[in-house]
């Protein structure tokens, strides 16, 4: 019997015991294609000899020391390159050991930036509805999940949303891409103005939603008009590019495809590729300053900010990407594997969309293409699926909600950066697997 709380008690689970390249492997021996590299983690693959040597080689230095007493070089170097490489203006980097970390760090530093700028009337938080932040209590109220959120929502902030940028179910006829966009944006000025602008803090969105919608990327010309209704109102804008970001939709930061700069950006999953714990919060300058030249104290802080060994890790991947131009790998695998999926289920009667960007696909499902009419929550459908392409020897991302609530299902493929045209083909089959198995359920 195993003493492990997992996150299913009932599920029972097999036993990870290696892997190599996009393969994952059981203590059966059998071999599972990381089609979502786990949660959009794995982007190097499995047992990279460079990072491993990296990791081994600063265990050698120092593995740990305390931020309260010291910095580090890993953590020195890395912060260096990760400035190196950010859109202009972000000038400094928060370490810690997760996405959800990092999203709290940056909810709490927007706050802390108004206070010692001496407006302390700026508190509220603005973001959109069908997003995901974290699951730490701060991250989740400023999520959109519904279903997430419900059950601890007694021990959350207020957080106000707007609708989200998803063109697919929320363009109306007759309207342009462009035009929908800046509808949906100014959403975000009348939010601040019913809230009252001298009250709101900050605005937090993904570029490219994950996990509650499945690689939606807003559409041309959103973004740079949500970046001048911040402008306008004083209010930060907070990025969370936790899933989509580190070059998973085909440039380090997904941000620069939307032709904008945050104030605040989040990043962790890809920044390590799950060779080690850490997220990073990065920052202006003038943000920076409002707090050095305040009371010089940020009042924030984990155990675990800044850990030499996995910001070693962390800067052996960062270097990988860079180096081996996987980038633009990321685009030609990614168009690939776009190409594939429309070939493959572009008319299938219950894929209603395929959309993402770069390595960052998500497919969403609908009983009626017609009308995009959502299965049954109760169905279960992406459970089928996720339950179907195991067997299948696949691992994907597949979650319900999409359109509300619990409405809705999509399945999100993130597959390392490393991933081949037969590896390619490979995915695809076994989800056709899964599809068939779970339609005909």
């Amino acid at each position: 019997m195993s003493h492990v709380f997992a996150r299913h008690t009932k599920a029972r689970l097999p036993v990870a015991t290696g892997g190599e390249g996009c393969y994952l492997i059981d203590s059966d021996g059998k071999q599972y294609l990381d089609g979502s590299g786990g949660a959009a983690v794995s982007c190097l693959g499995h047992g990279d000899q460079e990072v491993i040597r990296a990791i081994e080689a600063q265990l050698g230095k120092v593995a740990f020391a305390h931020t309260g007493f010291f910095t580090s070089e890993p953590a020195e170097t890395l912060a260096d390159l990760l400035v190196e490489q950010a859109p202009d203006g972000i000038d400094r980097v928060y370490f810690v050991a997760g996405g959800s970390e990092a999203v709290e760090a940056a909810l709490k530093l927007s706050r802390q930036y108004f206070l010692e700028k001496g407006e302390p009337d700026r508190k509220r938080i603005i973001a959109r509805r069908q997003s995901y932040h974290g699951n730490t209590l701060g991250a989740l109220a400023a999520g959109g999940n519904e279903w997430r959120r419900r059950p601890f929502s007694p021990l959350m902030i207020d957080t106000a949303h707007i609708a989200p940028c998803y063109e697919y179910r929320e363009k109306m006829s007759g309207e342009t891409s462009f035009d929908y966009g800046q509808r949906v944006a100014n959403e975000l000025e009348a939010k601040i103005l019913e809230l009252g602008p001298e009250s709101v803090m900050a605005f937090i969105a993904e570029p490219v939603v994950g996990a509650t919608l499945g690689a939606v990327p807003a559409v041309e010309g959103y973004f740079r008009r949500v970046r001048e209704i911040c402008d306008t109102y004083g209010v930060l804008l907070i990025l969370d590019e936790v899933m989509c970001g580190m070059g998973r939709t085909g440039s380090l930061f997904a941000c620069e495809q939307d032709g904008v700069t945050p104030d605040i950006v989040t990043i962790a999953k890809g920044l390590g590729a799950g060779y080690q714990p850490i997220g990073a919060m990065l920052c202006t300058s003038e943000i920076y300053d409002a707090i050095e030249q305040g009371t010089g104290f940020f009042q924030h802080g984990h155990t675990y900010n800044g850990h030499p060994t996995a910001c070693a890790a962390s800067l052996a991947v960062l270097n990988a990407i860079i180096e081996r131009d996987l980038l633009s790998r990321v685009r030609e695998k990614g168009s690939r594997l776009s190409s594939a999926l429309n070939a493959a289920f572009g008319q299938h009667p219950h894929v209603g969309d395929i959309r993402g960007r770069g390595l960052f696909q998500g497919i969403e499902l609908v009983e009626d293409r017609a009308t995009k009419k959502p299965f049954a929550a109760e169905r279960g459908i992406h459970r089928s699926i996720k339950k179907a392409a195991f067997e299948a020897g696949l691992i994907c991302y597949p979650m319900g909600g999409t359109v509300g609530n619990e409405q809705g299902d999509h399945v999100l493929l993130a597959p390392p950066f490393i991933i081949n045209d037969d590896q390619i083909d490979e995915l695809v089959t076994k989800l056709g697997v899964a599809f068939k198995a779970a339609f005909q359920s």
